[in-house]
């Protein structure tokens, strides 16, 4: 899978001004590759991109990964491997690459502010949520239209919401709204959701939880606010506008691969493709988390992946010595 790409001599470059291990982005991926590669002694630099913690960050309660019966908060998980990466030296600097050249070694990475000089990369940036691309969403998005609930949820107390979506995350997100609004919602353009049963189950044990299936949002209303929505029933093409005073949009995730689109193979959702040991098409950079996984893109995972890059990369700057 991987392109032999050539070895360029750079003159006057010092071998201490060439970074070991870049990880650009700072989710569970990015800051697992980070604790593995510090460990390791690689001394890694990550960059944290537009926020440190990636996705989860914006979680309110993480209930599913391991070691944590009562569940624990997004931000504090990404603080506390932050803290334990860094304990063992990994540097984290608050900084967004912009564009990237793996051409020739050493490969390059460019930020807001500087060119950096890396023997590997783990890619870690994660995935940001799709849009509905309706009338309405981008001009009421702050004034009721959100994609984060642990963001917005309380400015909702009190009040009636919908959420689009059926799966996991759409699910997740309308039972902790429940701990602020009146009433939520749930519009899913199918007769069945796609979300685990356990999480069904519990989304249709509230009573505050309702549901309308089979339609989907076709523009959002609203002067200074969200007021209502005008839904179409997908099987008979009847609209009708429902009033709401918010809408969350839960519909999946675009991955933040932009940057990496004529240097390293991508899929047709812009997915990176990596191999099992998330090996990219160029020897030396490696995929981790959400930008290379569109299958199971949950926090134990993104982890998972991002310490097996790591792994990957010390083994291959090892051969490489």
């Amino acid at each position: 899978m991987s392109e032999n790409i050539s070895n360029t001599h750079v003159d006057g470059l010092e071998e201490n001004n060439i970074e070991n291990i870049v990880i650009i982005g700072s989710g569970p991926a990015g800051l697992s590759a980070a604790l593995y590669a510090a460990r390791a002694e690689m001394k890694p630099l990550v960059l944290t991109g537009m926020s440190i913690g990636g996705q989860v960050a914006l979680t309110h309660t993480i209930e599913n990964y391991p070691g944590f019966p009562e569940g624990i908060g997004g931000a504090e998980l990404g603080n506390l491997i932050q803290q334990q990466a860094e304990k063992f030296g990994a540097r984290v600097e608050y900084d967004m690459a912009t564009s990237v050249d793996f051409s020739e070694k050493p490969f390059k990475v460019n930020t807001s502010s500087k060119e950096i000089l890396a023997k590997s990369i783990i890619i870690a940036t994660g995935a940001d949520p799709n849009h509905l691309n309706i009338p309405g969403e981008k001009e009421l998005t702050g004034r009721g239209v959100s994609y984060c609930a642990t963001c917005d949820g309380w400015f909702f107390k009190d009040k009636d919401v919908v959420v689009v979506g059926g799966g996991d995350s759409a699910l997740e997100e309308s039972i902790f709204l429940t701990r602020y609004a009146k009433s939520v919602t749930v519009i899913h353009r199918r007769d069945e959701l796609r979300a685990g049963v356990i999480l069904q189950n519990r989304a249709m044990a509230l009573p505050k939880i309702n549901f309308i299936w089979d339609s989907i949002v076709k523009e959002i209303i609203g002067d200074d606010a969200v007021n209502k929505i005008k839904i179409q029933n997908v099987k008979t093409k009847e609209e009708t506008f429902f009033e709401t005073d918010g809408v969350f949009i839960f519909i999946g995730h675009k991955p933040n691969t932009a940057i990496f689109k004529d240097q390293l193979e991508l899929d047709d959702q812009g997915y990176i493709n990596a191999n099992s040991n998330m090996q990219t098409s160029i020897s030396g950079i490696y995929a981790s988390g959400e930008a290379s996984d569109p299958v199971y893109r949950q926090v134990v995972t993104s982890a998972g992946m991002g310490a097996s890059a790591a792994m990957q990369a010390i083994k291959y700057l090892e051969n490489e010595a």
